[in-house]
């Protein structure tokens, strides 16, 4: 069912008001001249680990190590992200490679 144009205006204006909001309300909660709060310091040290973490799980939740390829383009990807990140220290160069050789592995070798 397609949306009216009216529809799409609203989703669009929701989209963009959620945006502003997020992006906004940590300025107007924590002002430079005001002090962060020791448990907000804290959460922004590891929620990002902890995040990464959850997203791991996450993709590898359905991977089957009985049946075939056995989580064998998982397990080679995820190798090659630990060893691309201990060699660059790039995050975006580990995602991105990762990605893809997951990718070539699970559509061409382990087909």
């Amino acid at each position: 069912m397609p949306l009216t144009p009216v529809e799409v205006l609203i989703t669009v204006a929701m989209m963009v008001l959620g945006t502003m909001i997020t992006r906004f309300l940590p300025f107007l909660c924590f002002p430079e001249k005001k002090k962060v709060p020791k448990y907000i310091t804290y959460l922004g040290k590891t929620l990002p680990y902890a995040v990464m973490g959850f997203l791991v799980i996450y993709c590898l939740k359905g991977v089957s190590i009985v049946n075939k390829p056995y989580g064998m383009p998982e397990l080679s990807a995820l190798i090659f992200i630990f060893a691309i990140h201990l060699w660059k220290r790039n995050t975006f160069l580990s995602i991105f490679g990762g990605t893809i050789i997951y990718m070539l592995l699970s559509r061409l070798v382990f087909v």
